[in-house]
């Protein structure tokens, strides 16, 4: 019986989804760009439990990490797990607005669940019926419909190496246009701020090494 392909994040081990998961699914680890949870190439999961989301709303991080899962995923959700939203002394308005904010002016679905358990039973539903219903794909890096140009220029460049959001703007500003990055040499990479001999030379690799089908 073939299996729902699921990606997770390697930050995620500790949590015991994937040992749920993986009951039933066919469970891979990766460090992931964005998000925790890849379900198909339109669908990825942000987990919080209760208290990493207050920690994340008191510190402001919350936001950006959803507007990056907002943008590279067409279908982003998050999920809040546990019961101890309401836990700390944050103004529940606070919290409701946060949650209410998320989901109307991201266009982010938000979902609660109780513990590890039923976010596992959760995303496994999902994921199921993205790839055997809707037929769609597991890929590592999702794609809205309708991007614009420049979102596909940095959409390219993100998938170098290691290469973040914020790398892929540099790279672009340096070298004028996607041709430019993929043409440049190791010692020009480095020129650009945040990339080592390292980074450059997997770069460089990926970019020059012959294809040969697996």
């Amino acid at each position: 019986m073939q299996k729902a392909k699921i990606l997770v994040d390697s930050r995620e081990i500790l949590s015991g989804i994937p040992d749920f998961l993986s009951l039933k699914a066919d469970v891979e680890v990766k460090q992931l760009p964005v998000g925790d949870y890849i379900l198909s190439h339109r669908v990825a999961v942000e987990r919080k439990r209760a208290e990493d989301f207050l920690d994340s709303l008191v510190k402001k991080r919350i936001f950006e990490q959803i507007t990056r899962l907002r943008d590279a995923y067409e279908k982003p959700i998050l999920i809040i797990e546990n019961e101890g939203l309401f836990s700390r002394n944050i103004d529940s308005r606070a919290i409701y607005g946060a949650i209410a904010c998320i989901l109307t002016d991201y266009d982010v679905s938000v979902i609660r669940t109780r513990d590890a358990e039923e976010t596992a039973s959760l995303i496994y539903a999902i994921a199921t019926r993205e790839q055997f219903k809707k037929k769609r794909e597991v890929c590592l890096r999702g794609k809205k419909p309708g991007m614009s140009l420049h979102e596909w220029q940095r959409y390219i460049v993100e998938g170098l190496p290691n290469v973040s959001a914020v790398l892929a703007k540099r790279l672009l500003n340096h070298f004028g246009n996607v041709r430019g990055v993929m043409n440049a040499s190791i010692q020009e990479l480095q020129e650009v701020e945040g990339i080592g001999k390292k980074k450059a030379e997997l770069i460089n690799e990926v970019v020059e090494r012959e294809w040969k089908e697996e």
